[in-house]
């Protein structure tokens, strides 16, 4: 994006894409409570996600339509593959676990993807290998994702199957964070981000084919519907997902993962004022667990660098 470039120019280029890549967290901390409400308003999972990816490709379609196909098939598929690990099954999984626990419980779990990015880097790139502090920091983290499972479905009375589809959701986030950090030298970040929309659309479509009945689009008229599905495509898909890539870019796929950390503290926030959602003490514990782990890892691994 042109401002993007133009302050690279300035002293601290690195720094704009930390303060994108946190704005970026900040909006997808807030768009699990967005999601909640078109559940409640009658939207099925994969009708949200559909309407939402479907708004950003349009708009990224206008700007970015030159260029039909990429370099080989290889890569085709490897654009597939972050249509589906970074849109359909993601936001599907993800969409579908809010209706089966609390929506801090979703963002705190799916948090877990940069642990889940680092390890599957390490495994594939042997010079970037997770140390001991990676080790020690993941078992408190999983520990957490324990008590905020067991708070939900102990405390709350809650499905356990809602904590296990956010558990399939992040580590479907790492592999689309580990693709696309391929597909950054290749390809224009526009280009990527017209493809994920593309392919996480068409990987979606025969999901719907397994539900009873579509809901009506003039749902998305309503007052309490249409500022959430614009806000969820416009910004939290359509220029989050430009200015992710970017940063992931510039910063590495660990790095500007790391700010997902952050995202279960504006969910927490947010369910808390917008929904009174209610979290019990073993819930609090589970979010200090799991983002203590997160920070632990990345603390004792710098520390030993």
């Amino acid at each position: 994006m042109r401002f993007v470039s133009e302050n690279l120019r300035g002293e601290s280029p690195k720094l704009v894409y930390h303060f994108a890549a946190l704005l970026i967290v900040l909006a997808w901390g807030v768009s699990f409570v967005s999601t909640k409400v078109l559940l409640d308003n009658g939207l099925r999972p994969a009708e949200i996600y559909i309407y939402r990816f479907l708004l950003a490709y349009l708009l990224v379609l206008c700007v970015c339509h030159k260029r039909l196909f990429s370099n080989s098939l290889r890569d085709e598929l490897l654009f597939a593959t972050c249509g589906l690990c970074g849109g359909s099954i993601y936001f599907i999984a993800e969409n579908t676990a809010l209706e089966y626990t609390l929506v801090s419980n979703v963002s705190l779990i799916t948090a877990i993807s940069p642990l889940l990015t680092t390890f599957l880097i390490g495994m594939i790139y042997k010079s970037e290998r997770p140390g001991k502090g990676i080790y020690i920091g993941s078992l408190v983290a999983l520990i957490g994702v324990a008590c905020v499972i067991f708070n939900s479905s102990f405390v709350v009375k809650m499905n356990p199957i809602g904590d296990l589809l956010s558990l399939a959701a992040a580590l479907s986030w790492a592999v689309y964070s580990l693709v696309l950090r391929k597909l950054n030298a290749l390809y224009s970040i526009m280009f990527i981000s017209r493809k994920t929309f593309f392919y996480g659309v068409l990987t979606a479509l025969p999901y719907m084919l397994t539900e009873p009945e579509i809901t009506s689009p003039t749902v998305l008229l309503q007052a309490d519907v249409w500022p959430h599905m614009l806000f969820l495509g416009v910004f939290a898909s359509m220029i989050a997902y430009v200015i992710w890539a970017q940063s992931v870019k510039h910063l590495g796929a660990i790095t500007a993962s790391n700010y997902i950390y952050l995202q279960p503290i504006v969910t927490l926030i947010a369910s808390v004022i917008i929904l009174s959602e209610t979290i019990t003490i073993v819930g609090y514990l589970g979010c200090a667990l799991i983002l203590g782990g997160l920070w632990l890892g990345d603390y004792l691994t710098r520390k030993k660098s």
